[in-house]
């Protein structure tokens, strides 16, 4: 998750299966967004959707896909090293429950491999 009008760096390509130009903001964002084109089982995705209305502020979901049959898939990228702020937990935790009332159950966090 980041802010809306994160101002950090962006890596910015096309993909097919994205619907816009793929804009990513951490290599583990940028490493997932290949692995999703690759994904037999992912038909589309959008990437920084925003959560609107979102209590904590303005922020988006790293990834929104529609898979092979249908259904939503939300992931969200964290290194390793943030996944026990409590500022990341409480983030998390919101998205988490925003798509689980939007009607999304396949929601799941990438994190970045142990060194």
């Amino acid at each position: 998750m980041i802010k809306k009008n994160f101002k950090g760096r962006c890596r910015k390509w096309k993909l097919k299966k994205c619907k816009d130009v793929m804009r990513a903001y951490s290599d583990i964002q940028a490493a997932y967004a290949e692995r999703l084109e690759k994904d037999d089982g992912v038909k589309e995705f959008q990437c920084n959707v925003l959560l609107d209305g979102l209590e904590e502020g303005e922020y988006t979901s790293d990834f929104l896909c529609v898979k092979a049959d249908g259904d939503f898939m939300v992931r969200e990228c964290v290194e390793r090293k943030f996944l026990m702020k409590p500022r990341t937990v409480k983030l998390l935790d919101a998205s988490r429950d925003y798509w689980l009332r939007h009607g999304v159950k396949d929601w799941g966090l990438v994190i970045d491999a142990e060194k």
